[in-house]
């Protein structure tokens, strides 16, 4: 069964450590979304980036705010 399409907030990262250290601080913490394969739209870093929901956007930015983790960029895509 294909995943329904939806509003979606990316974070990239400059490095995959970065990308590793938010995989493991969010999984820690239950927070939503996953670390995925940039998609071909987007150019940047690691090559990584956190997916999660669109309504969680602000929860993340301030959950990595205070994690420390370092973002390079942050997109919303429908997918």
């Amino acid at each position: 069964m294909a995943r329904q399409k939806q509003w979606r907030i990316l974070f990239t990262f400059h490095t995959t450590t970065q990308a590793m250290k938010m995989e493991a601080c969010a999984t820690q913490r239950q927070k939503a979304g996953r670390l995925i394969p940039i998609p071909g739209e987007i150019s940047a870093g690691c090559g990584l980036a956190w997916m999660a929901p669109l309504s969680q956007k602000e929860d993340l930015k301030e959950f990595l705010l205070g994690e420390h983790i370092e973002t390079e960029g942050e997109y919303e895509l429908f997918m």
